[in-house]
Protein backbone atom coordinates (compact mmCIF):
# COMPACT_ATOMS: atom_id res chain seq x y z
CA UNK A 1 0.00 0.00 0.00
CA UNK A 2 1.09 3.35 -0.85
CA UNK A 3 1.02 6.15 2.24
CA UNK A 4 2.25 9.42 1.78
CA UNK A 5 2.80 11.88 5.11
CA UNK A 6 2.77 15.60 4.35
CA UNK A 7 2.99 18.57 6.72
CA UNK A 8 2.75 22.48 6.33
CA UNK A 9 3.77 25.10 8.65
CA UNK A 10 2.05 27.67 10.47
CA UNK A 11 3.41 31.46 9.33
CA UNK A 12 4.13 34.55 10.53
CA UNK A 13 4.43 37.88 8.48
CA UNK A 14 7.27 39.60 9.52
CA UNK A 15 6.82 42.98 7.86
CA UNK A 16 4.47 44.00 4.77
CA UNK A 17 1.57 42.27 5.86
CA UNK A 18 -1.47 42.46 4.46
CA UNK A 19 -0.66 44.84 1.95
CA UNK A 20 0.29 40.50 -0.62
CA UNK A 21 -3.54 41.42 -0.97
CA UNK A 22 -3.39 44.71 -2.59
CA UNK A 23 -0.32 43.92 -4.92
CA UNK A 24 1.95 45.21 -2.15
CA UNK A 25 5.41 43.57 -0.65
CA UNK A 26 5.74 41.18 2.21
CA UNK A 27 8.65 39.64 3.87
CA UNK A 28 7.48 36.22 6.08
CA UNK A 29 8.82 33.47 7.80
CA UNK A 30 7.55 30.01 8.44
CA UNK A 31 6.85 28.93 12.18
CA UNK A 32 7.95 25.35 12.75
CA UNK A 33 6.70 24.95 16.36
CA UNK A 34 2.90 24.08 15.22
CA UNK A 35 1.87 22.36 11.53
CA UNK A 36 -0.71 20.60 9.58
CA UNK A 37 0.01 17.25 9.13
CA UNK A 38 -2.12 15.25 5.99
CA UNK A 39 -1.81 11.66 5.38
CA UNK A 40 -3.34 9.89 2.14
CA UNK A 41 -3.40 5.86 1.38
CA UNK A 42 -4.67 3.62 -1.22
CA UNK A 43 -8.54 2.73 -0.41
CA UNK A 44 -11.22 1.33 -2.40
CA UNK A 45 -13.60 4.85 -2.40
CA UNK A 46 -12.57 8.49 -2.29
CA UNK A 47 -12.49 8.74 1.49
CA UNK A 48 -12.24 12.01 3.93
CA UNK A 49 -11.87 11.06 7.33
CA UNK A 50 -12.98 13.60 9.67
CA UNK A 51 -11.20 14.84 12.42
CA UNK A 52 -12.13 16.41 15.98
CA UNK A 53 -12.58 19.85 14.31
CA UNK A 54 -15.48 18.31 12.23
CA UNK A 55 -17.62 16.02 14.62
CA UNK A 56 -21.36 16.23 14.90
CA UNK A 57 -21.24 14.65 18.85
CA UNK A 58 -20.91 17.09 22.20
CA UNK A 59 -20.99 16.37 25.36
CA UNK A 60 -23.84 19.28 26.07
CA UNK A 61 -24.78 22.78 25.00
CA UNK A 62 -22.14 24.38 26.36
CA UNK A 63 -19.37 21.92 24.29
CA UNK A 64 -21.33 22.47 21.30
CA UNK A 65 -20.87 26.27 21.29
CA UNK A 66 -17.08 26.22 22.51
CA UNK A 67 -16.74 23.77 19.05
CA UNK A 68 -18.78 26.42 17.18
CA UNK A 69 -16.67 29.58 18.52
CA UNK A 70 -13.58 27.57 17.82
CA UNK A 71 -14.28 26.07 14.61
CA UNK A 72 -17.03 27.37 13.26
CA UNK A 73 -19.66 25.30 11.50
CA UNK A 74 -17.73 23.63 8.78
CA UNK A 75 -13.73 22.34 10.36
CA UNK A 76 -11.56 21.96 7.87
CA UNK A 77 -13.49 19.41 5.85
CA UNK A 78 -14.94 22.23 3.73
CA UNK A 79 -11.09 22.96 3.12
CA UNK A 80 -10.64 19.51 2.17
CA UNK A 81 -13.22 19.39 -0.21
CA UNK A 82 -12.19 22.57 -1.90
CA UNK A 83 -8.27 21.41 -2.29
CA UNK A 84 -9.81 17.82 -3.72
CA UNK A 85 -11.39 19.93 -6.32
CA UNK A 86 -9.35 22.36 -7.31
CA UNK A 87 -6.47 20.24 -7.62
CA UNK A 88 -8.34 17.64 -9.93
CA UNK A 89 -9.41 20.63 -11.98
CA UNK A 90 -5.50 21.99 -12.50
CA UNK A 91 -4.71 18.32 -13.47
CA UNK A 92 -7.97 18.27 -15.91
CA UNK A 93 -6.92 22.12 -17.46
CA UNK A 94 -3.37 20.79 -17.75
CA UNK A 95 -3.92 17.83 -19.38
CA UNK A 96 -2.77 15.68 -16.54
CA UNK A 97 -3.78 12.39 -16.29
CA UNK A 98 -4.15 11.27 -12.88
CA UNK A 99 -3.41 7.62 -11.67
CA UNK A 100 -6.19 5.05 -10.93
CA UNK A 101 -7.77 4.17 -8.05
CA UNK A 102 -9.12 6.19 -5.19
CA UNK A 103 -7.49 6.97 -1.82
CA UNK A 104 -8.54 7.67 1.76
CA UNK A 105 -7.18 11.00 3.39
CA UNK A 106 -7.04 12.31 6.92
CA UNK A 107 -5.57 15.85 8.50
CA UNK A 108 -4.78 16.73 11.75
CA UNK A 109 -3.35 20.28 12.85
CA UNK A 110 -1.67 22.25 15.80
CA UNK A 111 -1.70 25.61 14.33
CA UNK A 112 -3.56 27.47 16.94
CA UNK A 113 -6.97 28.62 15.76
CA UNK A 114 -7.64 31.87 14.56
CA UNK A 115 -4.81 33.81 15.62
CA UNK A 116 -3.85 34.81 12.39
CA UNK A 117 -1.02 31.65 11.84
CA UNK A 118 -2.24 30.63 8.72
CA UNK A 119 -3.68 27.54 10.28
CA UNK A 120 -6.78 27.38 7.41
CA UNK A 121 -3.90 27.80 4.70
CA UNK A 122 -1.43 24.79 6.37
CA UNK A 123 -4.47 22.64 5.85
CA UNK A 124 -4.91 23.31 2.12
CA UNK A 125 -1.42 23.59 1.72
CA UNK A 126 -0.74 19.73 3.15
CA UNK A 127 -3.17 18.49 1.39
CA UNK A 128 -2.29 19.89 -2.30
CA UNK A 129 1.23 18.23 -1.37
CA UNK A 130 -0.49 14.79 -0.18
CA UNK A 131 -2.24 15.10 -3.63
CA UNK A 132 0.55 15.86 -5.78
CA UNK A 133 2.99 12.73 -4.02
CA UNK A 134 -0.45 10.46 -4.72
CA UNK A 135 -0.75 11.09 -7.99
CA UNK A 136 2.90 11.47 -8.77
CA UNK A 137 2.23 15.53 -10.18
CA UNK A 138 4.56 18.23 -9.79
CA UNK A 139 3.32 21.99 -9.60
CA UNK A 140 5.66 24.49 -10.14
CA UNK A 141 6.96 26.01 -7.30
CA UNK A 142 5.60 29.57 -8.04
CA UNK A 143 2.07 28.36 -9.59
CA UNK A 144 1.36 26.74 -6.24
CA UNK A 145 0.69 29.21 -4.09
CA UNK A 146 -2.14 30.89 -6.29
CA UNK A 147 -3.74 27.77 -6.62
CA UNK A 148 -3.57 27.11 -2.67
CA UNK A 149 -5.04 30.42 -2.48
CA UNK A 150 -8.08 29.82 -4.82
CA UNK A 151 -8.79 27.43 -2.45
CA UNK A 152 -9.99 29.66 -0.18
CA UNK A 153 -10.66 32.58 -1.85
CA UNK A 154 -12.17 31.66 -4.96
CA UNK A 155 -13.94 28.26 -3.97
CA UNK A 156 -14.99 29.09 -0.82
CA UNK A 157 -15.30 32.68 -0.93
CA UNK A 158 -12.81 33.31 1.85
CA UNK A 159 -11.09 36.41 1.97
CA UNK A 160 -6.93 36.20 2.32
CA UNK A 161 -3.69 37.22 0.65
CA UNK A 162 -0.81 35.04 -1.17
CA UNK A 163 1.34 35.73 1.57
CA UNK A 164 0.50 32.43 3.57
CA UNK A 165 0.81 30.23 0.98
CA UNK A 166 4.01 31.33 -0.78
CA UNK A 167 5.44 31.06 2.74
CA UNK A 168 4.24 27.57 3.25
CA UNK A 169 5.44 26.36 0.03
CA UNK A 170 8.97 28.25 -0.14
CA UNK A 171 9.06 27.98 3.95
CA UNK A 172 12.53 29.26 5.69
CA UNK A 173 12.19 33.20 5.40
CA UNK A 174 10.83 34.88 1.97
CA UNK A 175 10.42 38.08 0.80
CA UNK A 176 7.44 38.46 -2.07
CA UNK A 177 6.85 41.45 -4.83
CA UNK A 178 3.15 41.39 -5.90
CA UNK A 179 3.44 43.59 -8.68
CA UNK A 180 0.35 43.96 -10.55
CA UNK A 181 2.14 43.96 -13.79
CA UNK A 182 4.25 41.41 -13.15
CA UNK A 183 1.70 39.15 -11.93
CA UNK A 184 -0.74 40.02 -15.08
CA UNK A 185 1.77 38.74 -17.24
CA UNK A 186 3.31 35.53 -15.48
CA UNK A 187 0.68 34.66 -13.25
CA UNK A 188 2.14 34.53 -9.86
CA UNK A 189 4.80 37.19 -7.86
CA UNK A 190 8.58 37.33 -7.26
CA UNK A 191 9.10 35.24 -4.47
CA UNK A 192 12.70 34.80 -3.38
CA UNK A 193 13.76 33.00 -0.52
CA UNK A 194 16.59 34.96 2.56
CA UNK A 195 19.08 33.36 4.43
CA UNK A 196 16.83 33.59 7.84
CA UNK A 197 20.78 33.68 9.28
CA UNK A 198 20.10 37.76 8.89
CA UNK A 199 17.02 37.53 11.07
CA UNK A 200 17.81 39.32 14.70
CA UNK A 201 16.09 37.28 17.62
CA UNK A 202 12.05 37.26 17.32
CA UNK A 203 9.19 36.41 19.38
CA UNK A 204 5.78 35.44 18.05
CA UNK A 205 2.95 35.62 20.74
CA UNK A 206 -0.20 34.42 20.36
CA UNK A 207 -3.75 34.28 21.85
CA UNK A 208 -4.94 31.14 24.33
CA UNK A 209 -8.56 32.07 23.80
CA UNK A 210 -10.58 32.37 20.57
CA UNK A 211 -9.79 35.65 18.28
CA UNK A 212 -11.32 37.26 15.28
CA UNK A 213 -11.44 34.64 11.92
CA UNK A 214 -9.65 36.51 9.00
CA UNK A 215 -12.52 35.76 6.50
CA UNK A 216 -14.25 38.22 8.74
CA UNK A 217 -11.32 40.61 9.48
CA UNK A 218 -10.11 40.83 6.06
CA UNK A 219 -13.92 41.71 4.11
CA UNK A 220 -14.31 45.62 5.35
CA UNK A 221 -10.96 47.10 3.91
CA UNK A 222 -11.41 44.95 0.74
CA UNK A 223 -14.42 46.81 0.12
CA UNK A 224 -13.05 50.41 0.60
CA UNK A 225 -10.28 49.35 -0.93
CA UNK A 226 -11.85 48.22 -4.30
CA UNK A 227 -14.27 51.32 -4.07
CA UNK A 228 -10.56 53.65 -4.19
CA UNK A 229 -10.86 54.93 -0.93
CA UNK A 230 -7.78 57.12 -0.73
CA UNK A 231 -6.36 56.83 2.56
CA UNK A 232 -6.75 52.60 1.98
CA UNK A 233 -4.72 52.98 -0.58
CA UNK A 234 -2.26 55.11 0.75
CA UNK A 235 -1.58 52.92 3.89
CA UNK A 236 -1.73 49.87 1.67
CA UNK A 237 0.95 51.07 -0.61
CA UNK A 238 3.21 52.51 2.94
CA UNK A 239 3.28 48.70 4.28
CA UNK A 240 4.12 47.69 1.00
CA UNK A 241 7.56 50.26 0.88
CA UNK A 242 7.97 49.04 4.51
CA UNK A 243 8.81 45.63 3.81
CA UNK A 244 11.37 46.88 0.87
CA UNK A 245 13.05 48.86 3.26
CA UNK A 246 12.82 45.95 5.65
CA UNK A 247 14.79 43.94 3.70
CA UNK A 248 17.42 46.31 2.92
CA UNK A 249 17.34 46.55 7.30
CA UNK A 250 18.05 42.89 7.58
CA UNK A 251 20.46 42.76 4.39
CA UNK A 252 22.44 45.47 6.38
CA UNK A 253 21.80 44.13 9.83
CA UNK A 254 20.30 47.33 10.99
CA UNK A 255 18.06 45.67 13.52
CA UNK A 256 17.39 49.17 14.89
CA UNK A 257 15.49 50.27 11.57
CA UNK A 258 14.16 46.99 11.80
CA UNK A 259 12.49 47.44 14.35
CA UNK A 260 10.98 50.92 14.09
CA UNK A 261 9.61 49.58 10.51
CA UNK A 262 7.72 46.71 11.87
CA UNK A 263 5.79 49.48 14.38
CA UNK A 264 5.37 51.77 11.61
CA UNK A 265 3.43 48.98 9.69
CA UNK A 266 1.07 48.26 12.93
CA UNK A 267 0.51 51.98 13.34
CA UNK A 268 -0.35 52.44 9.46
CA UNK A 269 -2.47 49.35 9.73
CA UNK A 270 -4.43 50.72 13.21
CA UNK A 271 -5.28 53.68 10.93
CA UNK A 272 -7.35 52.32 8.53
CA UNK A 273 -8.63 49.24 10.89
CA UNK A 274 -10.88 48.94 13.50
CA UNK A 275 -9.33 46.70 15.60
CA UNK A 276 -9.72 44.02 18.54
CA UNK A 277 -8.87 46.02 21.67
CA UNK A 278 -7.42 42.76 22.97
CA UNK A 279 -4.80 42.18 20.00
CA UNK A 280 -3.74 46.20 20.42
CA UNK A 281 -3.03 45.52 23.90
CA UNK A 282 -0.50 42.77 22.72
CA UNK A 283 1.18 44.80 20.78
CA UNK A 284 0.69 47.90 23.02
CA UNK A 285 2.66 45.13 25.84
CA UNK A 286 5.85 43.97 23.85
CA UNK A 287 6.47 47.97 23.34
CA UNK A 288 6.12 48.98 26.72
CA UNK A 289 8.89 46.42 27.56
CA UNK A 290 11.34 47.75 24.81
CA UNK A 291 10.84 45.22 21.89
CA UNK A 292 9.26 45.62 18.10
CA UNK A 293 5.66 44.77 17.54
CA UNK A 294 3.27 44.28 15.02
CA UNK A 295 0.04 41.56 13.79
CA UNK A 296 1.67 38.11 12.28
CA UNK A 297 -1.39 37.86 10.48
CA UNK A 298 -5.10 38.89 10.75
CA UNK A 299 -5.17 39.56 14.16
CA UNK A 300 -4.36 37.59 17.89
CA UNK A 301 -0.95 36.89 17.39
CA UNK A 302 2.16 39.23 16.97
CA UNK A 303 5.74 39.51 16.09
CA UNK A 304 8.44 41.30 16.86
CA UNK A 305 12.29 41.77 17.91
CA UNK A 306 13.66 42.38 21.07
CA UNK A 307 17.23 42.66 22.34
CA UNK A 308 18.58 40.07 24.51
CA UNK A 309 16.78 36.98 26.79
CA UNK A 310 16.67 38.99 29.28
CA UNK A 311 13.94 40.94 27.58
CA UNK A 312 12.73 37.50 26.39
CA UNK A 313 11.81 36.56 29.38
CA UNK A 314 10.00 40.03 30.26
CA UNK A 315 8.43 39.19 27.45
CA UNK A 316 6.66 35.57 28.03
CA UNK A 317 6.37 37.09 31.91
CA UNK A 318 4.00 40.15 31.02
CA UNK A 319 2.62 38.26 28.08
CA UNK A 320 1.37 34.94 29.90
CA UNK A 321 -0.39 37.43 32.65
CA UNK A 322 -2.10 38.99 29.85
CA UNK A 323 -3.74 35.15 28.70
CA UNK A 324 -0.97 34.83 25.82
CA UNK A 325 2.08 32.53 25.18
CA UNK A 326 5.28 33.24 23.76
CA UNK A 327 7.56 31.50 21.67
CA UNK A 328 10.83 31.87 19.21
CA UNK A 329 10.11 30.62 15.66
CA UNK A 330 12.09 27.48 14.90
CA UNK A 331 12.31 28.51 11.25
CA UNK A 332 14.79 25.70 9.94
Amino acid sequence: MRIFKTRAYARAGLVGNPSDGYHGRTISLIVKNFSADVVIYEWPELEIIPTRQDHCCFNSIADFLHDNRLNGYYGGLRLIKAAIKRFAEYCERENIALRAGNFSLRYSSNIPRQVGLAGSSAIVTATMRALCQFHDVVIPQEILPGLILSVEKDELGIGAGLQDRVAQVYEGLVYMDFDKAFMDDHGHGIYEPLDPEILPPIYVAYQTELAEPSEVFHNDIRKRYESGEKNVIDAMNTIAELARQARECLENRDYVTLAQLMNKNFDTRRSIYNLNPKHIRMVELAREIGASAKFAGSGGSTIGTYKDEAMFEQLKKAFEAEGCAVMKPIIE
